[in-house]
């Protein structure tokens, strides 16, 4: 995450070493969670995955966030590998949900929402493919609400650009090592200064605020 993130991550980097070399086997690639429960999962990147857990940690429904990877080629990618842009993935946001109380269309409503959809070239201060905005979908349905959502965002014209977050079918996802996650939480004033440094909130209110009634 640039310098004001490598300088966070100096006093953590020996968490990096942790074995986490999960993949997105532990809950299949249908979306559906194990042993039969009525469970989904959605994965989203939108740059720093920090800052992506955040917004559906909110939500009523939502079982679980994590962070990790997708979108790559290489299989248990670390963070420096990942970081480095040489591996293709993306810094995601897999989301476990009970679609009883929240649908996946509220979640993508959401997640336009914390990110910048007119930016080809990362996400607010990261910049690089590893911070690309991107949907992950598991199935036809997601993929058809996903498709449903950009072309309305797009045809809305609220936005400055064209949208340019990719709707891509779903790969292996690897959890990030431990010291990410639920990083707004562990660290809290770190996570603060990162993000206003980031500059996304001021972003996201210049895309999002103008125009809304509420």
């Amino acid at each position: 995450m640039k310098i004001s993130r490598w300088i966070v991550l100096l006093c953590l980097i020996v968490s990096s070493f942790i074995g986490f070399g999960f993949s997105n086997s532990a809950y299949g690639l249908n979306g559906a969670a194990p042993n039969g429960d009525k469970l989904a999962k959605a994965t989203f990147s939108g740059g720093c995955f920090w800052c992506m857990e955040h917004p559906f940690d909110q939500l009523d429904g939502v079982i679980s966030t994590t962070s990790g990877y997708t979108g790559g080629d290489k299989v248990n990618p670390t963070y420096l590998e990942v970081s480095s842009g040489t591996t293709g993935h993306a810094e995601s946001v897999q989301v476990l949900y009970d679609p009883t109380q929240i649908s996946y269309g509220e979640l993508l409503e959401v997640f336009w929402r914390n990110i910048d959809p007119v930016d080809p070239t990362g996400q607010f201060c990261d910049k690089g493919s590893q911070y690309r905005s991107a949907i992950f979908y598991f199935d036809e349905d997601q993929r058809q609400l996903a498709e449903q959502s950009k072309l309305a965002l797009e045809t809305s014209h609220r936005l400055p650009a064209p949208v340019v977050t990719e709707i891509v079918s779903a790969s292996d996802f690897y959890p990030a090592e431990d010291y990410h996650q639920d990083y707004y939480q562990k660290h809290p004033v770190r996570y603060k200064v990162y993000r206003f440094g980031c500059g996304r909130d001021q972003r996201l209110s210049e895309l999002w605020s103008e125009g809304d009634e509420d």
